[in-house]
């Protein structure tokens, strides 16, 4: 049985994930996000494990102490090895994102949550991503790393739900629609 390859992300009004720098500390800032809402707690109940890209997995590592309790699948080109103290919490990969897909659900990974900027782009570029949970923040950032890239097709999905969580954040979710739009 395969799984959902699932998104789940903080952005600007204007659809920005992070500063021209890749910095996302503007996301805590105006008292919109926050950490413990249990949203996020709740969606990590259902992952069976992380897809993330390299640079989001640095910015996750300088934060300190890790906030993962499911393994952590690290896309790269350029790593060799993860830094020391990762073992058993995170591992390499390289390959497509339907490769990556395919062997993770082989390995009884099945709800995948993809993150980072470039990562979720590749995965929908191949209409590889199920669903999308995406947090906005009511701010306009007015540049940046966007959540979004040119794709080869329009993808649609479908709206499940919106609502506030936090003080200020509006969460929507977002399921694929298979086969052609109407």
């Amino acid at each position: 049985m395969t799984g959902q390859n699932i998104v789940y992300i903080a952005a600007s009004i204007d659809g920005f994930i992070a500063d021209a720098n890749g910095g996302v500390g503007w996301l805590t800032e105006g008292e919109s996000f926050d950490p413990n809402d249990g949203s996020f707690a709740d969606f990590m109940a259902g992952i069976d494990a992380l897809v993330m890209g390299r640079k989001t997995f640095e910015m996750v590592h300088s934060f300190g102490d890790w906030p993962y309790d499911k393994p952590v699948f690290v896309l790269s080109n350029q790593l060799t090895e993860l830094p020391q103290g990762y073992a058993d919490k995170a591992y390499l990969l390289k390959g497509t994102p339907s490769e990556i897909t395919t062997s993770l659900n082989a390995k009884g990974y099945n709800n995948l949550y993809i993150d980072g900027g470039f990562t979720v782009q590749q995965f929908l570029r191949d209409d590889l991503i199920d669903q999308l949970i995406i947090n906005r923040i009511p701010v306009l950032r007015g540049g940046g790393i966007a959540l979004f890239d040119l794709l080869p097709a329009a993808l649609w999905f479908d709206h499940i739900k919106t609502g506030f969580i936090g003080k200020n954040m509006v969460q929507s979710y977002y399921s694929r629609r298979k086969g052609k739009a109407k």
